[in-house]
């Protein structure tokens, strides 16, 4: 059975290349994500080195800091995603009236998942900071970029809703130049509030934060008014913002709880393994975390194949062209993985400048993040394989797979051989970070049979009526 879907697999690669109008398609819409992506990884890049001027403590505490925002970010990511599964297929199926109700919904679902999060880091800073890792410094350094930074979270989740919406039917280049305003805000905000440039005060730790809600409140306002100028069919006015049917609400939710759920527990395994590895010391915490800033450069891969996965998969599903959307899922598997080949030689070969960019960071850390960006670079493409199967099973709105896929193979492997090998045995951090990526082999084999599956593979715009 494997070596059937084996071959059925390299079938595709060699029709992937035949089919110019999927190539164009992808690289449309997949190419500007992609460069929206570096270039936020680039900001988060040039902030991450200018706090890494002030030293090993501020760079692990912001860093540790991130880890959460990051989780809600995430969250918020899975919980808007679920309700653009909808959008997609209702705009493949020409309902704008299903598409108002779906916007509608996404935006208030949004903000109720972003809420609780919002008040989980304002009431707990230092407890959550400290269940990464337990050094007074770091904790102090976290909890003060934390009580500005999480105010960053409001205008942000505007932003991604309607950024995704536009995306779902199609429409990269505006998000992208948004998005590439509002870095460039961030940028030089960071650079005078950091560093105290520009006649403005040196806040340093306190001034990254700031930096980023000015920066995400800049973004927030060009969304709105694109939103408006635009006249998208998704488009509602606020009077309207509760009006949208409860069947609709149901059906997204019966297909959003997994999504969700997926990644707060993928987001709370992440934070789980950094405190693992940070168990053997603050040299790691910092390493694994500048390896993690620079690697996002090369990931933005994901983000781009995500969105192409929304359209190419969603849209076809959504007008009923069941083997259309076939056809395009496994394709576009066989180009993720094309694609990663020359990505993961860029992730290699940045481990060679790593140490030039981050100067003022000591030896041990620096050396520490060459050899993990080494490792990712060479199993780069595993990490694409599974995560475009992810992408492909989400398309189709096979949200319990996903969970399966995702979380439940982090929990039930990687993260109880990364805790044994950190916790209870003398191998070096390295060797242990090593054999704790190579699991991800054996999701790749349980990804590929779910995807075999083809659950996905339905029309969500019937379904739902």
């Amino acid at each position: 059975m494997l070596e059937f879907s084996s071959m059925l697999l390299i079938k595709y690669f060699k029709e992937l290349f035949e089919d110019k109008e999927l190539m164009r398609k992808c690289k449309s819409i997949a190419f500007p994500i992609m460069f929206q992506s570096l270039i936020i990884s680039a900001v988060n890049l040039v902030d991450n080195l200018m706090v890494g001027l002030l030293g090993d403590v501020a760079i692990s505490g912001v860093a540790s800091a991130n880890k959460y925002y990051n989780v809600i970010q995430f969250v918020l990511f899975s919980t808007i995603n679920s309700c653009i599964i909808y959008l997609s297929q209702y705009n493949g199926a020409n309902n704008h009236e299903k598409m108002k109700q779906t916007f509608r919904f996404t935006l208030v679902f949004t903000y109720a998942v972003l809420l609780v999060g919002f008040a989980c880091v304002m009431l707990f800073p230092n407890q959550l900071i400290k269940f990464i890792i337990d050094d007074p410094a770091i904790i102090d350094a976290g909890t003060r970029y934390f009580r500005y930074a999480a105010f960053s979270y409001l205008p942000m989740g505007f932003s991604l809703v309607v950024a995704n919406a536009m995306r779902a039917i199609g429409e990269t280049k505006i998000p992208l130049r948004i998005s590439a305003v509002s870095m460039f805000v961030n940028a030089v905000l960071d650079y005078g509030l950091i560093l105290g440039k520009f006649g403005l005060p040196r806040l340093e730790i306190e001034g990254a934060a700031i930096a980023t809600i000015i920066s995400r409140i800049v973004e927030m306002i060009l969304c709105y008014y694109a939103l408006k100028k635009g006249e998208y069919v998704f488009d509602t006015n606020i009077k309207d913002l509760f009006k949208f049917p409860k069947d609709l609400v149901l059906s997204i939710l019966i297909k959003a709880w997994p999504l969700v759920l997926n990644e707060i527990a993928w987001n709370i395994g992440m934070v789980t393994l950094l405190k693992c590895y940070s168990s053997r010391g603050a040299v790691v915490n910092a390493a694994y975390s500048i390896s993690n800033i620079v690697s996002d450069l090369f990931f933005a891969l994901f983000s781009g194949m995500a969105t192409a996965s929304s359209v190419l998969i969603g849209t076809p599903l959504g007008a009923n062209k069941l083997d259309e959307a076939r056809d395009n899922g496994y394709k576009l598997i066989c180009f993720s993985v094309y694609m990663a080949i020359f990505f993961g030689v860029g992730l290699f070969m940045s481990s060679f400048v790593v140490g030039i960019i981050y100067s003022k960071v000591s030896y041990e850390v620096i050396t520490l993040s060459k050899q993990i960006l080494r490792c990712q670079g060479l199993i780069y493409w595993i990490y694409m394989f599974n995560t475009q199967c992810y992408f492909t099973l989400r398309a189709g709105g096979a949200t319990k797979s996903t969970m399966i896929l995702d979380c439940g193979y982090m929990w039930a492997v990687n993260i109880p051989v990364v805790a044994i090998l950190s916790y209870f045995t003398n191998l070096p951090i390295l060797t242990v970070y090593v054999i704790g990526q190579l699991t991800d082999i054996g999701k790749g084999i349980v990804a590929y049979k779910i995807v075999r599956k083809e659950s996905w593979v339905k029309n969500l715009a019937i379904e739902s009526k």
